[in-house]
């Protein structure tokens, strides 16, 4: 079904990933590998979290811990215990959209990890599991663009 014929219908997941986040054990040092590997470290990272632009989608380093605190879940190996190692991510254009998406990934199967909830660096996340326990960031932040193919750009004039 072609994205012109979807408008009436719920809100659901674009055929893209904007972000793809490592949970990693230490930061600093997977920081330095990454770089070290020929990657150019985004102007929007900070202490906590490394980006890396990968032609339209965002790569991100974010301690193991902080993400798995992040899903609301644990951190671990075992994805259907509710640990997370990584997750996907998609921004979405309005706050709306994030509980569309949630609500679809309940009728769908899923579980919800985390109700929309406010991180400190702005905008509004959420997270679902699918049936597998795999983790999905569902993100709003006003400083994150998406253009009309749904590629995600942080803007580092907001």
């Amino acid at each position: 079904m072609d994205s012109d014929q979807d408008t009436d219908q719920d809100t659901g997941l674009r055929n893209n990933i904007s972000f793809v986040t490592l949970g990693v054990r230490d930061l600093a040092r997977s920081r330095r590998f990454y770089v070290d590997m020929g990657l150019v470290e985004h102007q929007s990272s900070n202490e906590h979290v490394a980006f890396f632009e990968m032609g339209g989608q965002l790569f991100a380093l974010f301690p193991r811990d902080a993400l798995a605190e992040d899903a609301g879940a644990s951190s671990g190996t075992d994805p259907e215990q509710g640990r997370v190692l990584f997750s996907l991510s998609q921004n979405v254009r309005t706050r709306m959209e994030i509980d569309e998406l949630l609500e679809r990934a309940r009728k769908a199967g899923g579980r919800v990890l985390r109700e929309p909830s406010e991180p400190p660096w702005g905008g509004v996340r959420a997270y679902f599991a699918d049936p597998d326990g795999f983790a999905w960031e569902i993100a709003w932040n006003p400083k994150t663009l998406i253009d009309d193919s749904g590629r995600v750009q942080l803007d580092t004039t907001r």
